[in-house]
């Protein structure tokens, strides 16, 4: 998050006073970067999709299978909550780029800068594209979970994923800031600085008082089941969500979630199964966030917002989030597929993406991990 706001910080003077040439090598190295990422996701999909899917399926008891059904429907729902609670508040609090075609086809020419371009592009396509990868992640892993010789092929998959998770973790994550660099120094070299830092301060507050509501009616539900307090189980789970704002990992805050999950009165075989399967599949705080940003990216791209294609797109992201790696970032690494297919991201728009999620990484991970408490409460409450 930090490398994030330093990149944005210098990329905006970079971008007013370099010369064109020197622009040009970051623009050159965005371009590279975009197609790399083109070649990358398809196999971040089958890496992490695959063997998510077969490992939560394997020995999934009833209580576990309540426990993916509730953890799926409530992210689904935060996913229909930010998009009504967004198209209902976008277009006053993005006005500026909501009146017209949006921010991109607002850009103008500032000293002929707007015809920087890379001095080389290379063109490495995938494998495969992302929706085959997806069916084929699908049926891998639900295949696995069926058949009984399937060892071999599921220790092949887990190799997989550790490599593709390294090359999250050791080259996506680290060049990120240089990538979001080279982006903020284009749209200042076009002018519209100001007018996109505007935007990113106002759908961040939005993000977190969406965030506290949400939070509200998790717990609030959670209550009125077990018929306990809601408050006084939200102040128990704030541990967790402070703990996790600094790890930026739920995998991470798992001990913290499962300690304050059993001071809520959960029975501790309850929570020791809940809390550490929620942390993979409950992501509601990640869907609110890659929503949000989803929707004002589409506003300040001049792009049209169709609920009836959002509704596909909540719920294949929904599953597509399960395969989130437990590094900074992994969720919104894992949703790329979706947005390039579903909703037609091209690359400068999966760049504001990317910028706009990672800047605010902690505050989903924090909305999931305390989340998971309500979750945890309610099968108590089922099962106990």
């Amino acid at each position: 998050m930090a490398r994030i706001a330093i990149a944005i910080l210098l990329g905006i003077p970079s971008g007013l006073f370099f010369p064109p040439w020197a622009a040009r090598v970051f623009l050159t190295f965005n371009g590279l970067f975009s197609q790399f990422l083109d070649f990358i996701v398809p196999l971040i999909i089958l890496a992490l999709i695959a063997p998510g899917i077969a490992e939560l399926g394997k020995g999934a008891g009833k209580m576990l299978g309540t426990t993916m059904a509730l953890a799926y429907g409530s992210t689904v729902l935060t996913g229909f909550f930010a998009f009504f609670s967004c198209n209902l508040i976008y277009p006053s609090l993005l006005k500026e780029v909501a009146n017209g075609a949006g921010w991109a086809a607002q850009t103008g020419a500032l000293d002929g800068k707007d015809l920087l371009t890379p001095f080389f592009t290379l063109d490495f396509p995938p494998f495969f594209g992302v929706m085959s990868a997806l069916i084929f992640a699908f049926v891998l892993g639900l295949g696995l979970t069926v058949i009984d010789n399937g060892e071999p092929l599921m220790q092949v998959l887990v190799g997989f994923r550790d490599i593709i998770n390294k090359t999250i973790s050791g080259v996506i994550i680290p060049l990120l800031p240089l990538f979001v660099y080279g982006i903020f120094l284009k749209i200042a070299a076009e002018g519209q600085v100001g007018q996109v830092m505007g935007v990113f301060i106002k759908i961040v507050i939005l993000i977190f008082l969406l965030t506290v509501i949400l939070l509200l009616f998790q717990f609030i539900t959670a209550g009125l089941i077990a018929k306990r307090n809601p408050f006084s189980l939200l102040r128990t789970m704030l541990t967790a969500y402070v703990t996790a704002l600094g790890t930026q990992s739920s995998a991470a805050t798992i001990p913290v979630t499962l300690q304050q999950t059993i001071k809520c009165g959960v029975d501790p075989r309850i929570a020791g199964s809940v809390i550490p399967l929620c942390a993979t599949v409950h992501l509601s705080g990640s869907m609110l966030k890659i929503m949000a940003c989803a929707m004002a990216v589409m506003v300040m791209m001049g792009m049209p917002i169709d609920i009836s294609v959002f509704v596909g797109f909540i719920f294949l992201l929904a599953i597509t989030m399960v395969a989130a790696p437990g590094v900074p970032g992994g969720a919104i690494m894992a949703a790329i597929g979706v947005l390039q297919s579903v909703l037609g991201f091209n690359a400068e728009a999966i760049g504001l993406m990317i910028t706009l999620y990672i800047a605010m990484d902690s505050f989903g991970t924090a909305c999931n991990v305390t989340g998971d408490g309500a979750i945890a409460v309610i099968i108590d409450k089922m099962y106990a």
